[in-house]
């Protein structure tokens, strides 16, 4: 596929939208592309973004919804017996169980409390999440295919559990694009330790190189390299990157490779990152009081500072910022481990939440938090230190802002929160509706690829309209 062909079905895309982001993209296009000033585009038009952009706090490694958000106080009476096999149907286990023998239930040793008006269920060692439960919308019936972390990840991001299609973010910085010239569309933080976060995770697969998310380091240069060599000045750097997209594009003009426009605009950004990342990389500069809300100590890496840049990157203008934090894989010692990870992540989702919402930002923001799946109601006996597996069948999620319904549960699980009951929300939905709260079609937003059109959702996905204020 040609460049041209490639901005044609951009172009196409964002004459569907019917204004907010899709204008302003559009106006981005033409400036950086006056070829396709003549494109025509028909079809359906998307309803008006209610989101501009997203952060998404994924939880590494599958929290446990039974000690998160779905209690269920019932499976006091079955501690320690087998799960009825009528529960499990014909669902898969994983190698780490499947050869366990008996699959007896663990109760949660945790306490829960109802918060908001909607009295909304969370474990108690939430301190400060109670305070926004009526700003959130609670899915309890997420729902996905994949049993093993890293195909469930990539599924939840990309659509597939194959590596190699685009990530959501790279979607979306695709069919969007940047509101501000001086920083990446896409951005991601890492935190905590334990389950690997391969790059390819925010990859942008088949798009155009221009698309992929950009990690931003917890020390050091924010992005590697992008402080100057020794011995190399501001004016002698820009004249090397000047010289270099010269030729680069002299050999555009003559091949037509759209990979080599996307490397001259990799070091025009990186040129402009010099003088912008550096000062919104820097807490200290927030007041006291915001350090304080966020528990935030500047100069330290944690998920607690990455929630703070997340605001201040979503300040700034960054499409889609996405969060991982490590550390949620429990397979043994749930009970003590959980305690460590609430505590970590509750505070700062929290301030994140509130921030957002003081300084009006929050309704045009859409906040996702969860895990790639679940965890099982039998307990797995892994070093004899209880814990659970993974469980994709059903799981807790919330989202908040950018067009969601506030103070809402949504969704319901079994006795055994081993089954969704009513309202599943599987991972296409959930990618379906979040592209539809910023204005997307999803249907229409497609990538032509090896003679076939290519899209977040794949052939699936429905609007979750119930959780849409």
């Amino acid at each position: 596929m040609s460049e041209y062909q490639n901005y044609l079905t951009r172009r196409t895309f964002l004459g569907r939208t019917s204004c907010g982001l899709g204008a302003a993209a559009l106006s981005d296009l033409f400036t950086s592309s006056p070829s396709v000033l003549a494109a025509e585009g028909a079809g359906r038009t998307s309803p008006q973004a209610k989101a501009k952009r997203v952060i998404y706090l994924h939880m590494s490694g599958g929290p446990s919804q039974l000690e998160t958000f779905d209690p269920k106080p019932g499976l006091s009476r079955w501690d320690g017996k087998p799960l009825p096999p009528e529960i499990i149907g014909n669902q898969r286990l994983t190698t780490m169980t499947s050869g366990q023998g008996s699959l007896n239930v663990m109760a949660s040793k945790h306490e829960f409390a109802k918060c908001g008006q909607v009295g909304m269920n969370m474990n108690t060692l939430f301190k400060h999440l109670p305070e926004i439960a009526d700003d959130i919308c609670m899915i309890r019936g997420a729902t996905t295919d994949p049993i093993n972390h890293d195909p469930a990840v990539t599924f939840l991001q990309t659509g597939s559990p194959l590596s190699g299609r685009p990530s959501m973010g790279s979607w979306l910085s695709y069919g969007l694009g940047s509101t501000n010239e001086n920083l990446p569309a896409f951005i991601v933080l890492l935190s905590g330790g334990g389950q690997p976060v391969p790059s390819r995770y925010w990859h942008n697969g088949f798009l155009p190189s221009r698309h992929q998310g950009v990690k931003f380091q917890s020390s050091g240069d924010p992005v590697l390299f992008l402080s100057n060599p020794k011995g190399m000045s501001d004016l002698n750097r820009k004249k090397t990157i000047d010289r270099i997209n010269a030729f680069n594009q002299l050999k555009h003009e003559q091949s037509g490779d759209s990979e080599i426009e996307a490397r001259i605009d990799a070091f025009q950004l990186a040129y402009r990152m010099q003088s912008s990342v550096p000062g919104l990389m820097d807490l200290s500069q927030e007041p006291k009081d915001v350090l304080e809300s966020y528990g935030v100590q500047p100069g330290k890496a944690s998920f607690a500072s990455n929630c703070l840049l997340a605001r201040r990157l979503a300040e700034a203008g960054v499409r889609f910022i996405q969060l991982y934090d490590r550390g949620w894989d429990h397979h043994d010692g749930i009970t003590n481990a959980i305690r460590g990870k609430i505590a970590s992540v509750d505070r700062p989702t929290t301030a994140l939440l509130k921030d957002l919402k003081e300084r009006g930002m929050l309704e045009e923001t859409l906040v996702i938090w969860g895990g790639e799946f679940g965890r099982t109601t039998y307990a797995q006996t892994r070093n004899r230190n209880f814990g659970r597996d993974h469980h994709p069948a059903c799981f807790s999620m919330w989202m908040a802002g950018g067009g969601i319904r506030p103070g809402m549960i949504h969704g319901q699980t079994d006795d055994f929160s081993y089954n969704v009951t009513e309202n599943a929300v599987h991972v296409h939905d959930l990618q379906a509706t979040i592209l539809h709260l910023l204005g997307i079609d999803h249907e229409d937003l497609t990538f032509r690829f090896k003679g076939r059109d290519f899209r977040l959702t794949d052939v699936h996905g429905k609007i979750v309209k119930e959780i849409m204020s």
